[in-house]
This record gives C-alpha cells, structure tokens and sequence, in this order.
C-alpha cells in the first residue's frame, strides 16, 4: 500500500473515531444532566423554588460542575433546605449520622471477619443448598480441582430422580462457584422446585499442579457420564454454563454430543471480538482490554510473580474497574443509608465477591490466547486432548441463549455472533437438525442475569419449562418470549412463545456495520503474540528465577482487594473498640426521619447522588477515550496490512448468494424423492406446519403428549437424528413445496407403511387436542390433497372432515 492511500485510510479511521467519540460524551453529558436535575429537583419544595430547580442546564457544559450551569439548581436546592431547617432536626440527623457510621463500619469490620473465616477454611462454595460429594477431580488419572456435587433438596421438596437431572457450571473467572445456587430464588432453586435433580460442577481454590483446561473438560465429561450412570431411566442431563462456565458447557457438549441433553448458557462470551461500534447504544468496554494491555503477556506475568498461579484477584478488580460508581461509591453509601436493614444482604453478596480463587499459568494462558485474544473456540481452532477440534456444529443437543442488553461484560453480539460465525445460513441449521433458541433480557447487568432473584422467577423457571418440551421443537432459530399477566389470586404468570427467525435477519440486526468493527482485533491477535513471544524470550527467565512461593504469597496477600479485607477485621488491633460501640449503637438507636422528612438527610442522598452521577460520567467519558484510542491504534494496524478490507462507513446490507446454491440445500433437493416412513412422516409434518405463527410453549408440551400416546405409529429414533431428518424435509418443502408433496407417495410405496401413515393420520384428526388448536385453513386444504395422494388398497381410506384436520405440527 502506498503512503497516499495509507494516509487516506488514517483520514477514515480518523474521522470516524472522532464521531463516535463526540457522540458517545454527548450521551454522557446528557445523562450526567439529566441525573444532577432529577437529584436536584425531586425533592425541593413547591412553588418557585422548585420552578427553579427546573430550569434546563445550558447546553453542554464543558465541566461535570459548571458553576454557571448550576447556579439556580443550588439556588432552588438551599433555599427549599433553609425554609425547612431548624435545630432540632439538625440534632437528629447529627446523632443518626454518627451512629450510622458506626454501624456502617463495623459492616466492613463483618466483611473483613468473613473474609478471613473464608479463607482459612479454603473457601467454600457459597451454595446456599445441602449438598454432597459425587465425584472428586483431585482424585482422577488427571487431578483437576473440580468436584461434582449432588444438590439436596430441602425439607418438603419432592424430586423425581426420573426427570431430566441439570448439571450447572459456574464460572471460574475470579470468584469461587456457588453463584447459581446463591438463594432460594436461583438457577438450583427454579430446578429443584421443578422437581428436577440438581447436580453442581464446583472447583476449589488452589488448581492441582500441571492440570491444563482440557484436563478441566475431560473431567466435566466424566461428571456427565456419572449424571447419566446415576439416572439412566432419565433423558439426558441439561447442562446450565454461567458466563464462562457456558463455553466450558458449549465444549463439555461438542466433546461428548452423545451424553449431553439440552444446553443453556447465560451472559456467555462466545465470540469476544464482537460488540457494537456504533454512534448509538452499546458501549462495551471489556473487549478492548486485550488490546489495550497489548495482549496476553500481562496475564503470563502475572501467573510468572504468582510462582506460576495466576490470582483471581486481577480478574475481579477488573471487573470492578468497569464500573467505578459501585466499586467506589453505591454499593457502599447503600449500606451506609441503609445501616440498620441492608448488612446482611451485603455481606452475603460480599461472601461470594470476595473469595479469590487461582489459576495455573497454562489455565490462563489458554482462556487468553485461544479466547480473549484468539477467538478461537467457534472457528474451531481449538483442540481437545485427542487432538480432534472442538467444532460447534458437532452439537446436536437443543441450545438456549440468555443475554441481556444491560450487559457491559457480555453484549448479546459476543453471546449470538457465534451462531452466525459457524453455520452461516438459516438452512444450515436445519439441515443439522439444531434448534437454537434466544432469550434476550432488556435491562438487567451481567450479574443479574444469574443472581437476580427476579430474573430467576421470571426467566430462569421459564426456561425450565421449555426445557421440559424443547426436544419436540422442530429445527431453526427461535426468540423466546415471555408475556407476563396477574393471575385470578393477584400472582404473576407467565405465557412463554417462541417466534422462528432467519439467522440472516438476526445476524444483520446484531450488526448494523457488518461486524467491521472486528477487523482491527486481527491486528490485537498479532500484536499480542509478537508482545508475548518477546516477553516469554527477554523477561520470563528473570521474572521466574526471582519468584517464590513467598513472594508469590505476599502478592497476593497484599493486593488491593484483599487488603481491604484482612485489614478491616479483628486482625487489626486499632478496631477493637468498633464491635462494642456498634452493639451500644443497635441498643440506642435513633433515626433522623422517624417523625418524618429530615431536610439534612435528603440533602445528604442528594449528594451521594451526585457523586455517584459523577463517577458514572467519568466511566463514560473513561469508555469512550478507550475504545477511540483503540480503533486509533489497532484500525490504523490493520489497515496498513489490508487496506481492502477495512470499509467503515460502508453499506450496512451484504449480498446474499442464492440459497438454493448452497451444499446442503442441493442435497435436499437431489434427494427428494428418497427416503421411506420416517421421511414421509417429517415431510407431512412440515407440510402441516403453521408458518410465520408465534409457538406457544403449550402446544410443544401437546407435541410430547401425542408422540407419547402415538409413539407405535411413529419412528423409533433419537431427538437429534429426528430433528436432522424433519430440518431436510423442511428445506425439500421450502425451495420445491410441490415437488416435496407429489413425491410423498414414493416415500410411501410399502402397502404397510402407507396404512401406518393414514392411520396416524386419522388418529390425530380425531384427536380432540389436535382439534382445539384449530387448524387454518391452509391446513385443512393441506390434509385433503395429502389424502388424495395416498389412497389405500383393496379399500379407499376414509375421507377426514375438514373441521378436525390435524394440525399437531
């Protein structure tokens, strides 16, 4: 490339991170105003003074405080507290004041306490649930530190061990496990009560020397194998994967298809390169760490200092860094305004965010070369013990995705893209036999998607009732939606449909600039590897030959966020007046507003607001200059490499190669007149099918029922090999619908098979389920030319009336 065309580039690249920059600390100001008038207009007092309070900020301000831009705010705001003071309530709040800090810091006192209890004991899963011992991976061939635990169910809860058991894997990015079964309202909770049997895949917080992460996965095969040994009358175990625990279930499951029943990740990073680079919503920080930390050396490093283990520590200060305005200032001004109800609440959250488990230096190295950096697991690069890849497609058992907009961690571009990555077309999804469905959650933060009670309630129990009927969904992609209605005792309940999309629409409306916003994380792939090749020749050598287990103790001992913990405990001298003062606290307890509004306390949440407003305005601005500075390094990389492929203002719509092209739907095609029974009857069933219709989760659970009650009148064959055969047949009907229909008596050539079908046929027309879904009128027309096409031999088969056309698919 030349320099003309490289500076044109640059010019680009430019022009377009100066846009997106300019817009996103709009967006920021805007918020940041909007916060400042709300903290400062909601509780002023009535007449002018609160006209005043309402007045609109100039036009951007150039500084979060702009005096000016806030005269008559403060104005409004000291007023309306000037007219409500008095002494009186000034003592009050001096008294309430005090004591709440008392109480507030003998909660960090608490915490600190816990943290040392927790670490002497090794810390303990944080499963709010009895449980029991399975199998022990330190024990294995291949010691790893992980168990299988089997969950017990509480007193008065009955499960049924024929029911499909769950196995849920928590993510080891940091924190201990337990989080999935953190509270009665929990992904273990909703299962149990679903009287399901619940196993759990913990790990503890030293790994075994030289255990690998394939060493990990072929231990979480095994697991499986046991779940199924133990339940062999059973369908086969669902396995539940959070954040990271949902890439290790997504190659637990193309490692052992076989063992593996249906497949649900939550919040999964599955394609890490992907995002939203847009001048709009969807600012992802996370996935621009790598590259601004140039790569994975950092993390060799740090598992070099750690004696080769890497701290978890580092993991969870990262995430705490995304947010600033928790880590810093809510979470803990929320214990403070709340000293008397909320320690509880915090300190069991505390429990499980404060407990720091390691890694070994190849763990680590592999997440981030063949993940975080790489991207590597859904190209199929990655290799298991054996040597044979980990391909995606090899999974033949039904996925549920659950990702949230709110997600800053996880964007559902980094949960979805994958899909779009290896199977490309919606027709070759069927043509697989797989059913993928999504479930996207408006709101909610990463850890709520598997913390939240409410999500819980709501999305969680609702998934287990589509795993319950997932199997009899015919092939493609589904959006899961959930409609919620007060019931007739005032309860909330839920109506669950799924609503078949094409992956190309999908794909298309994730990514609104073609994923071109992936392009410079190629570069971020080079860079690192160069980084880490320089690090591993010119410092690993010294970095290892001064590191100790003492040293690599200390480091751990004295990062940030356990000092904070350890230090503010009893193990510190200076704090043993604080539980004595906090006890004569709770015993004398006197509360600013209990005889109503105290104008000092407001004044006091007023403030807190506007800290906590400022710092989430520093994230946004923080963010921004990130990812500018990223697309500026990297975008300008790439581009020098492959100036072709780097269009960042081009067409958002990508041509499309005719699908009757493609491989597999020629396959079907060629193959139209092949085939016997169960051909025949997947081939009617697609015919039947309601197409463009929402599909309530009851009419899947109807599905069951009839293949139940019908089963010697159907194929005797797997889930997956059905949903292949039915996925085929659908493609037949699509591309050649009369084709597909004038070819059905070929496939029903055998006398026997044909009076098999009809008669299945006339069952299910007079079976009054399949007649309360009221067939259309495409159906009923559908019934009769099929009717006509078979006719039975010596005598005509019986016409069925139209009314009662089956319309169970």
């Amino acid at each position: 490339m030349n320099a003309g065309t490289q500076f044109a580039h640059s010019q680009q690249i430019g022009a377009k991170v100066a846009r997106i920059f300019q817009k996103r600390a709009q967006i920021a100001q805007q918020h940041f105003n909007e916060r400042v008038h709300d903290a400062l207009d909601t509780r002023t007092g009535n007449g002018a003074a609160a006209e005043t309070a309402r007045t609109p900020l100039p036009a951007p301000l150039t500084t979060p405080f702009a005096a000016a831009g806030f005269t008559a705010p403060f104005t409004a705001f000291t007023g309306a507290f000037n007219a409500a003071f008095d002494p009186l309530a000034a003592w009050r709040y001096a008294i309430d004041a005090t004591q709440r800090t008392v109480l507030f810091w003998d909660t960090l006192r608490q915490r600190g306490n816990q943290f040392v209890d927790q670490t002497a004991q090794g810390l303990k899963p944080v499963l709010h649930f009895d449980y029991e011992t399975v199998l022990d991976g330190r024990t294995f061939e291949r010691p790893v530190n992980y168990a299988l635990l089997r969950i017990r169910p509480p007193e008065g809860m009955t499960i049924d061990p024929q029911k499909r058991p769950y196995v849920i894997i928590d993510p080891r990015a940091g924190h201990g496990p337990g989080i999935g079964g953190f509270k009665d309202d929990s992904q273990v909770g909703v299962a149990l009560r679903a009287g399901s049997p619940v196993y759990f895949v913990v790990f503890f917080r030293d790994p075994e020397p030289g255990q690998t992460m394939l060493d990990v996965c072929a231990a979480e095969q095994r697991f499986v194998k046991k779940v199924r040994e133990l339940h062999p009358q059973s369908d086969k175990p669902a396995i539940v994967g959070n954040c990271q625990g949902g890439w290790a279930a997504m190659m637990l499951a193309t490692s052992e298809p076989d063992d593996t029943g249906p497949i649900v990740i939550n919040g999964a990073p599955m394609s890490y390169w992907s995002g939203a680079w847009s001048e709009g919503e969807g600012d992802n920080p996370m996935r621009y760490a790598g590259g601004m930390l140039g790569g994975t050396w950092l993390a060799s490093l740090a598992a070099d200092l750690g004696n080769g283990k890497f701290d978890g520590a580092h993991l969870v200060q990262n995430f705490e860094n995304l947010n600033p305005a928790n880590s810093l200032w809510d979470k803990y001004y929320h214990v403070f305004d709340n000293a008397d109800t909320e320690p509880p609440r915090f300190l069991d959250f505390e429990r499980w965010w404060g407990g720091y488990y390691l890694m070994n230096r190849d763990e680590i190295e592999w997440i981030t070369k063949n993940l975080f950096v790489g991207n590597k697991l859904w190209a199929g690069e990655v290799r298991g013990a054996g040597g044979a890849a980990f391909d995606l497609r090899d999974i033949r058992s039904p996925i549920v995705l659950f990702a949230s907009l709110g997600d800053n961690i996880t964007p559902p571009q980094q949960a979805f893209n994958w899909v779009a990555d290896i199977y490309g077309s919606t027709d070759e999804i069927k043509a697989r036999g797989q059913v993928i469905i999504g479930l996207m959650h408006q709101s909610i933060g990463h850890l709520g998607i598997f913390v939240s009670g409410k999500v819980a309630k709501k999305e969680h129990t609702q998934i287990v009732s589509v795993l319950e009927a997932i199997e009899a969904c015919p092939p493609g992609l589904y959006g899961m939606e959930i409609t919620e209605q007060k019931g007739a005792d005032g309860k909330p309940e839920y109506e669950v449909t799924l609503q078949e999309h094409r992956l190309e629409d999908i794909a298309a409306q994730f990514n609104r600039f073609k994923r071109v916003d992936e392009l410079p994380f190629k570069a971020v792939e080079q860079v690192s590897e160069f980084n880490q090749r320089a690090y591993e020749l010119f410092a690993q050598p010294f970095v290892q030959a001064v590191s100790n287990e003492a040293t690599a103790g200390l480091l751990r001992q004295f990062h940030p966020l356990r000092a904070q913990r350890w230090m503010f405990s009893d193990l510190n001298p200076w704090l043993a007046w604080l539980a004595p003062a906090a006890n004569a606290v709770r015993a004398n307890r006197m509360k600013s507003d209990a005889d109503g509004p105290n104008p000092l306390r407001q004044a006091e949440r007023r403030g807190a607001e506007l800290i906590s407003a400022s710092l989430d305005y520093y994230r946004a601005l923080r963010d921004a200059a990130t990812e500018g500075l990223f697309f500026s390094i990297y975008g300008n990389l790439f581009a020098a490499r492959s100036p072709d492929k780097l269009d960042l203002d081009g067409p958002v719509a990508t041509p499309v190669a005719d699908p009757r092209d493609l491989p597999f739907v020629k396959e079907a095609l060629a193959s139209i007149s092949d085939g016997g029974y169960t051909e025949a009857v997947a081939r009617a069933a697609c015919l039947l099918a309601r197409h463009g219709e929402p599909l309530p989760l009851t009419r899947l659970a109807i599905r069951n029922e009839l293949a139940d009650e019908y089963a010697e009148y159907l194929p005797e064959l797997e889930h997956d090999e059905w949903r292949r055969i039915r996925g085929e047949q659908e493609i037949a009907v699509r591309y050649e619908p009369e084709r597909a229909l004038a070819s059905l008596p070929a496939l029903l050539a055998d006398s026997s098979d044909r009076k098999r079908f009809v008669t299945l046929l006339d069952k299910l027309a007079a079976d009054e389920r399949v007649q309360g879904m009221a067939p259309t009128a495409a159906q009923r027309e559908m019934v009769e030319r099929i009717r006509a096409l078979l006719p039975l031999k010596p005598s005509r088969a019986p016409r069925v009336a139209s009314s009662s056309s089956p319309s169970v698919h």
